[in-house]
């Protein structure tokens, strides 16, 4: 089991939530259940980092620094801002705040919210970094972050989406040839496991644990602590430490599976079009101008 520093913590905040929750009829059901796992989310940062007792504490500074931590993580504007517009959601519901939370706007001093843009920026690792990265998981004794690692440099995975893989999707891509994952809005897709690396990694995390059960997390730890547990491990092994001003994140090994497949699809002859759209479908989007975000570096590469 993961045990954070703060547990306690988390959990009473929870317990806060929850209270909110239960008289809390505003909103679809829904958008409600996408904000309260935003506001997890929010409630393990504000343990681990701030050791804050209560949500009617929380302040502008609070905003700014998970808005800081969301961005070092790779997450977009778009996705930020939903966390933002979801801890709002129950701020609002505390009858006894002590302060008046920023708005995106008056946080764009401090933390500005850049839009998300069609040209993408570069964030994929090279094989280099991502060996070295495996190097050290394995050395400091967590296969299971170098698995991760494989399944998404290799795969293409989203974090949550590797958490949720459970021993019977191990199976079923033994029979299949696919690996079925749920994705973004509940959205399901099969994709390939080509690299013997991801298939060792599905047969090791398979044989390491029983059948039934998740093939990361472990049954008496929540997921989003286990992912948290996972991105302070990377933050602080990251194989380009102190030396990028856009630091190497999780997300960024999907960038370097989606180079690698859309150069496979151009060379063996589909459209740059068709390509961007089959890439999108095997990361999980629908539109192929999506892949253009993944393709910043592919793209500044050409003459």
């Amino acid at each position: 089991m993961i045990h954070t520093q703060n547990e306690g913590i988390y959990r009473a905040l929870i317990a806060q939530l929850d209270k909110l929750a239960r008289h809390n009829r505003q909103e679809s059901y829904k958008t409600r259940q996408r904000y309260y796992e935003a506001m997890q989310r929010f409630c393990r940062y504000l343990a681990e980092e701030y050791r804050l007792q209560k949500l009617a504490n929380i302040s502008g500074k609070h905003l700014v620094a998970y808005v800081r931590h969301l961005q070092e993580n790779g997450k977009a504007a778009s996705t930020i801002k939903t966390e933002l517009a979801a801890i709002r959601f129950w701020h609002d519901q505390i009858s006894n705040t002590k302060h008046k939370l920023p708005s995106n706007g008056d946080l764009s001093d401090q933390a500005p919210l850049e839009r998300r843009k069609l040209q993408g920026t570069d964030r994929h690792w090279t094989p280099e970094q991502f060996t070295a990265f495996v190097a050290v998981c394995r050395e400091a004794g967590r296969t299971d972050y170098a698995d991760i690692a494989t399944l998404t440099f290799y795969v293409g995975l989203r974090i949550h989406e590797v958490c949720r893989l459970d021993t019977a999707a191990v199976e079923a891509w033994e029979r299949t040839g696919l690996l079925t994952v749920k994705g973004k809005g509940g959205r399901v897709r099969s994709v390939p496991v080509e690299a013997g690396a991801a298939k060792q990694a599905l047969r090791d995390r398979r044989a390491a644990v029983q059948r039934g059960h998740k093939l990361f997390v472990p049954d008496d730890t929540a997921t989003d602590a286990y992912i948290y547990a996972f991105q302070s491990f990377l933050r602080e092994h990251r194989p380009d430490q102190g030396t990028n001003p856009r630091p190497l994140t999780h997300h960024g090994l999907r960038h370097s599976y989606a180079i690698r497949q859309y150069q496979t699809a151009v060379d063996g002859g589909a459209s740059e079009h068709r390509a961007k759209l089959d890439v999108s479908h095997l990361l999980g989007h629908g539109r192929a101008d999506v892949t253009k975000i993944y393709l910043a570096s592919a793209e500044e590469d050409e003459p």
